[in-house]
């Protein structure tokens, strides 16, 4: 072939790539004008008139809710209800404090940028409050871009060394139980512990795999083994970067203030009526096998109230929250530990018992001691604590992802996130924050346990395992205060079950009742995640409202990808 034929023949080829390009863009085009066309009809052929909607409990998944009716159903602000039992809504995405008294956090939820699908999808029409112009996704991963996470300290030993964690550490018995795992259906693993499945190789548990991914998710030995299932099938894409935490996503301030605060922003411009400090008691539901609500029992400071539904309103519930019953201590005291049942699992276990289909809550709730675990927030004058942890771990604040100490009784981490962390956080002011998993055992070096400890001694047990002991002293007076929060029930979405232990978002027989949030059952989608308020908090929107212009994002099959699977692999190999 000469040159002259051979260059006609790219050209030809030339063109006809353009061509498929201009006619897939064209086609894409009319999708996407269709598909707006078909939202605005879907908004605007239903009139609602005075339909009512109720959403029980203040957290992500009723805001994200709320959101969708306004967006997705053109539902008016004004006749949604939100009721919150405390004075602040937002759930366990919490954030409080001041350089004076100190900052309080009770942890980070991780978000993830591949996996949160419905999360950004819904955050992408949330105008950011800070950026003019953009919205809360472009904000938030605009910043995690400026702001990657890669640790180098990711486990450290008693001696204070950072561990060389490239390889897992598993041996074969270890990989062929994770393999099995992966290819065994969930319906046969009801009520079943990890440690229950990893049983024939209990050398799983001394690996640097599990270290780590235990704490990067808040795993325990007793947690189930279908939650477990779900997180490696969910996340596979972080067993290859598991050492690096790479694919956790930050938010420019905490999750209060970069999440729910905007979302609450957007939800008072449309005039949702917000109703806090009052607690939701009970339900009446119609008698017969249908599930409709016809009364919501409130109480609040001015006495008890019934609030009647017509027929048409909605109730949406949260059938429970983890940070329900926190107690606070400082830095000269400890929180209490008096666990009880919480005032969000008190109205599931009465509406569980009046209808079929709503689930059982007594497997996620009826053990605190082994539910619970502790996190504990240090504010310091200047950055004397965390340039020592800086310059042992080689990362600097907001690139390191969690430290774990591997040998701690308590197993503790700390997480440096980038400053200020806080927007009301002064310059000079730094704030980080920790956890500890094991509250009820002695600390290697404080003779209590991290429960009993004051914020004082939990900060003493950290600087040991940091090996700062001569930086004590001159640490302690740069202090504003530890702020430790007890949480009895934080690792309740991940006890073992049943799979019918979790109620479906929307029962069978419901006519005008959902649930949602952490304990629901979402196929596929993992518990302890922003996603799962988000996507459940859709999926009873969507239901309940018969939305068809609009689909939830699927959870994506990132375990049926090739190259993904390959990579994951390679990792468990090393």
């Amino acid at each position: 072939m000469n040159k002259k034929t051979n260059r006609k023949n790219i050209l030809i080829a030339l063109g006809a790539v353009a061509s498929i390009a201009a006619t897939a863009a064209t086609i894409n085009a009319k999708k996407i004008r269709d598909n707006k066309k078909l939202e605005e009809l879907g908004k605007l052929r239903i009139n609602y008139g005075d339909k009512q909607v109720y959403f029980i409990g203040g957290g992500l998944s009723s805001l994200a809710g709320a959101s969708y009716l306004i967006r997705d159903c053109n539902f008016k602000g004004e006749n949604i209800h939100i009721y919150e039992g405390l004075s602040v809504f937002g759930g366990s995405n919490d954030a409080s404090g001041d350089e004076i008294s100190g900052f309080l956090s009770r942890g980070g939820r991780m978000l993830n940028e591949e996996t949160y699908e419905n999360f950004w999808e819904l955050f992408s029409s949330i105008p950011s409050l800070e950026l003019e112009g953009k919205s809360v996704t472009e904000e938030i991963l605009n910043f995690d871009h400026l702001h990657p996470t890669h640790a180098q300290g990711r486990l450290i030993d008693k001696h204070g060394v950072i561990q060389d964690v490239k390889s897992m550490g598993l041996n074969n018995a270890d990989r062929l139980a994770v393999g099995k795992l992966i290819m065994t259906s969930e319906e046969s693993l009801d009520e079943m512990t990890i440690e229950e499945w990893f049983d024939d190789t209990p050398h799983f548990f001394e690996s640097n795999f599990w270290f780590m991914w235990q704490t990067t998710f808040a795993f325990q030995k007793w947690s189930s083994i279908f939650e477990f299932k779900r997180y490696m099938e969910r996340m596979i894409r972080e067993v290859s970067r598991i050492e690096t935490l790479e694919g956790v996503t930050h938010t420019p301030y905490n999750q209060y203030e970069s999440i729910i605060i905007p979302l609450k922003a957007y939800l008072d411009k449309n005039g949702v009526k917000f109703i806090k400090d009052t607690r939701v008691k009970d339900l009446e539901f119609k008698p017969g096998e249908d599930i409709t609500v016809t009364a919501i029992h409130v109480e609040n400071d001015k006495g008890e109230s019934v609030i009647k539904l017509n027929s048409g309103d909605i109730c949406i519930m949260t059938n429970g929250c983890m940070t329900d019953s926190t107690t606070i201590g400082d830095f000269s005291k400890a929180p209490d530990y008096n666990p009880r049942v919480p005032m969000s699992v008190d109205l599931w276990i009465k509406v569980a018992r009046k209808k079929i289909g709503l689930g059982n809550p007594e497997p996620f709730f009826m053990n605190p001691d082994e539910t619970n675990w502790e996190s504990f927030t240090v504010t310091c004058k200047g950055n004397k604590l965390i340039k020592l942890i800086e310059k042992f771990t080689n990362n600097i604040p907001g690139s390191g992802g969690l430290i774990t100490f591997k040998d701690s009784n308590w197993l503790m981490s700390i997480v440096i996130p980038a400053q200020p962390y806080f927007k009301n956080q002064p310059l000079e002011t730094t704030v980080f924050w920790g956890y500890g998993l094991y509250t009820n055992k002695k600390g290697n070096y404080v003779e209590k346990s991290m429960r009993e400890c004051t914020g004082e001694e939990i900060l003493i047990e950290l600087l040991h395992h940091l090996h700062f002991d001569n930086e004590i002293n001159s640490v302690m007076e740069t202090v504003v205060n530890v702020i430790p929060c007890l949480m009895p029930f934080v690792g309740a979405q991940f006890q073992p079950r049943k799979k019918s232990d979790r109620p479906k978002v929307v029962p069978k027989n419901s006519t005008n009742f959902a649930m949602i949030g952490q304990f629901v059952e979402v196929p596929e989608d993992i518990v302890f995640t922003e996603e799962y308020s988000v996507r459940s908090a859709r999926m009873a929107i969507y239901n309940l409202f018969n939305i068809k212009h609009k689909e939830i994002c699927k959870v994506t099959p990132y375990k049926r990808n090739p190259k993904i699977l390959k990579n994951a692999l390679k990792a468990l190999y090393r």
